[in-house]
């Protein structure tokens, strides 16, 4: 559950600040990837992996993502944690500040993916976040791949990765500060220019193919079809909270769908661009009748 807390700026070290409309509001990366693709996905079918406490937080999350379409059989209940919740800080540019507490995520297990291996039977597409331990993350990778599933992971929080959980991404989708902590840089700004030495430095690291969020700027594509770098989109952004999910669950959809790349890659831009036109995470979801629009609307690109 996100506790979401607009501000003037976001505060310094020691600093306390007044802030203004406080909201609860449905999250989680892996919860707000899902319901965007539910939102997106026009009636295909999308499930949710993942572990609440037994507390009225869960029954709120479920029903934010039975709402998006999304099946929630498979999101197990902890008995002794509860529910993760983020505490967020948005300032009036958009720009925000997030702590994440994993709560009941830190219960998800190698054994617990094991018990739900069916899930991943028929996927085109399973994406991936870190707000689970790596383990659990790892093995459910495996299965992704043994069922025919392509593999998508968003590296937030970021972390350093094993070699061998590295190995099992098909496809995978930094922002700019997540592939540089990646890389053992320190998160910094990247312009497009960086962005094939950046990209094929985390390829090097064993990952199929690399998606290189940057943005309001857009995105940078590198993989085995070549390399594409694709504007965003112009919009008023309210809260950049959830666009990295909803440009990963974006993107999901359209390739599950059958788009080329640079096909999926626009679509996802366009997503994400829908998302921080609104407040909160899963609330700020699109529909995919809103991308469409935006889509149609080539002159608020590049």
């Amino acid at each position: 559950m996100d506790f979401v807390v607009q501000v003037d700026r976001l505060p310094a070290p020691g600093e306390t600040t007044l802030g203004s409309n406080f909201q609860m509001i449905p999250g989680g990366k892996g919860a707000n990837q899902a319901c965007a693709a539910g939102r997106l996905a026009q009636g295909a079918p999308v499930r949710m992996v993942g572990c609440v406490g037994a507390d009225p937080f869960a029954d709120h999350l479920k029903a934010s993502l039975e709402a998006a379409g999304v099946d929630v059989s498979t999101v197990h209940t902890s008995p002794t944690h509860p529910t993760g919740v983020a505490l967020i800080w948005v300032e009036q540019s958009g720009q925000n500040s997030i702590v994440v507490a994993a709560g009941a995520n830190g219960e998800l297990t190698p054994s617990g993916v094991e018990s739900v291996r069916s899930a991943f039977d028929g996927a085109a597409g399973a994406l991936f976040q870190l707000e689970t331990p790596l383990q659990a993350v790892e093995a459910a990778m495996v299965v992704a791949r043994a069922a025919g599933a392509r593999t998508i992971l968003d590296p937030a929080p970021a972390r350093p990765l094993p070699a061998s959980l590295l190995r099992q991404v098909d496809i995978l989708t930094p922002n700019e500060s997540e592939a540089c902590i990646l890389l053992g840089r320190g998160p910094a700004r990247v312009t497009f220019a960086e962005s094939a030495e950046i990209a094929a430095a985390l390829r090097s690291l064993g990952v199929g193919a690399v998606v290189l969020k940057l943005g309001d700027q857009g995105c940078f594509y590198s993989g085995p079809e070549g390399e594409y770098a694709v504007p965003g989109f112009h919009v008023k952004a309210v809260d950049t909270t959830a666009a990295g999910d909803t440009f990963n669950a974006g993107f999901a959809v359209a390739l599950a769908e059958g788009m080329q790349i640079e096909d999926a890659l626009r679509f996802a831009n366009a997503a994400a661009a829908v998302s921080v036109t609104k407040l909160g995470a899963q609330s700020s979801a699109p529909s995919r009748a809103e991308v469409d629009t935006l889509l149609s609307a080539p002159a608020l690109e590049g």
